[in-house]
């Protein structure tokens, strides 16, 4: 007998070793310090014939679990990273077991399941929804996460672009649209993945006009755009606009945006990653007002609905434009079936089941569920905002307007040297307690937090608080020595 059907012959051993160490890491996950320190894996040689599933958990557990960070529990505030809700994450292991490339339909029930789970988060959302997408209602496509779905935003207005310019760009390229007068894309803080998607679809990473902000914020200024519009000579206007920027948490003004959208027949694309789960708290939806108008829609799953990575969420009213972007035709893929077939939907042609674990979560815990984990994680910043602002060495760089504290750390350096910020961040993250990741704001340097975690609560705040003190006198006392050399 093979050593892979020995393993199968020994599967409920073999998962029950998987589930004591599962178990193992969450049992002492507020207790594992949150950043790694120094992770390393010493030399790894192929061996001929490997020792079997039971030795390579062995294996794992000795050399890699103790190094892994607590990134899932509820005092790591890098990034915008959720962690993984008891039903999503069991979810995410029958995703495993289970094993369906679930792009197409006719061998497996994943389409039809990713069909109704993107009808039920656009129902989260408050979208109208529509198969097919139209004027009428958005559909969408499970990605990989925020690149991806952001990747799909371009194509998507890439290939309309190319319309109104006469162009078929999926079958004869972009060179035709980068003339002068065919296409121009406006942005005043796009996020670094739509930036990258630009250059990977052609327009390039310098291949939008950037528009002014207002003063003393992220977000764009409304009247800034409407002249950068009515200038523009093009025929086919791109505006990507943001819900929730990633420095600050800020807001653009959507509605406002799309009635210059409208004015200007420009393709209004949002960024939402984060910022979109406002919709689902009836005190923050004023902050997306307007989203329901865009034409494409980017969101993260992995970040505040909490599933496991990766997850994110595509929407447009115009699938037939997606469609014709991700077509992959082949007559082994000519499945038919009473769903879509979301090969023709994203990049990837395999697909595990990405919908298992939201559709779960969703069941599991409904719209009071993600509500919950939004607006109590906005309130535990708003608290830590207040905490940071009375703190001696400490100031806020801007107002907390969501889930997100940007602040600094008062250690006499100027905006320009920006000299001790890095050495406080690494004080900070060194102390185990918390992992934050670095800031930037008008030329200011300085410290980032963002609220997630469905399980971080007000003890996390004391200990968030300890670790900033701690940070402080351990920079402090590292720059003094250096001074001193």
């Amino acid at each position: 007998m093979s050593r892979m059907h020995a393993d199968y012959e020994a599967l409920p051993d073999l998962l029950a070793e998987a589930r004591r160490l599962a178990l193992d890491f969450h049992d002492g996950l507020k207790e594992r310090p949150v950043g790694a320190r120094n992770p390393s894996m010493p030399p790894q040689k192929l061996p001929e014939d490997g020792g079997g599933a039971l030795a390579a958990l062995e294996e794992y557990q000795r050399i890699v679990a103790p190094q892994l960070s607590a990134s899932a529990g509820p005092r790591y505030f890098g990034f915008v990273t959720g962690g993984a809700t008891p039903a999503s994450l069991a979810a995410d292991w029958l995703v495993s077991a289970v094993d369906q490339n679930s792009p197409d339909p006719g061998d497996s029930v994943g389409p039809a399941l990713s069909h109704r789970t993107i009808a039920m988060m656009a129902d989260l959302f408050d979208l109208p929804y529509k198969i097919g997408g139209g004027k009428d209602g958005f559909d969408g496509t499970f990605t990989t996460g925020a690149i991806g779905a952001n990747y799909l935003g371009a194509a998507c207005f890439r290939e309309w672009a190319g319309r109104l310019n006469g162009l078929e760009i999926t079958r004869d390229g972009i060179g035709e649209l980068l003339r002068p007068g065919t296409v121009e894309i406006f942005s005043a803080s796009p996020h670094v993945t739509m930036v990258k998607a630009l250059g990977v679809l052609g327009f390039g990473r310098k291949g939008y006009t950037d528009i002014a902000k207002l003063d003393g914020r992220e977000a764009m200024d409304v009247a800034a755009l409407d002249r950068a519009l009515s200038a523009s000579r093009a025929r086919a206007k791109v505006v990507i606009a943001s819900a929730g920027i990633v420095s600050t948490g800020d807001f653009e003004d959507l509605e406002a945006i799309a009635d210059l959208c409208d004015k200007h027949q420009a393709w209004l694309h949002v960024d939402g990653a984060f910022g979109l789960f406002s919709r689902c708290s009836p005190r923050l939806s004023k902050l997306v007002k307007g989203v329901e108008r865009a034409d494409s829609i980017t969101t993260d799953c992995h970040k505040w609905l909490n599933v496991p990575y990766d997850c994110g969420l595509f929407f447009t009213r115009h699938v037939d434009l997606l469609e014709t972007a991700m077509l992959l035709a082949a007559p082994y893929l000519e499945m038919e079936g009473v769903v879509p077939s979301f090969i023709n939907r994203t990049m990837e042609s395999s697909q595990r089941l990405r919908s298992l674990p939201v559709w779960m979560s969703l069941k599991a815990y409904g719209r009071t569920g993600v509500r919950e984990i939004v607006e109590r994680t906005c309130d535990l910043a708003g608290e830590f905002g207040r905490r940071v602002d009375a703190m001696d060495g400490y100031e806020l760089l801007a107002p907390v307007r969501l889930n997100i504290v940007i602040f600094r750390g008062l250690l006499g350096d100027d905006a320009a040297s920006n000299a001790g910020q890095k050495a406080l961040l690494d004080a900070i993250n060194a102390t185990g307690k918390v992992y934050v990741t670095p800031g930037l704001l008008h030329g200011k340097s300085g410290i980032r937090a963002a609220f997630s975690n469905w399980m971080t609560g007000p003890e996390d705040i004391d200990l968030f608080v300890e670790a900033l003190n701690e940070g402080m006198a351990a920079a402090r006392a590292k720059l003094k020595s250096v001074e001193e050399v």
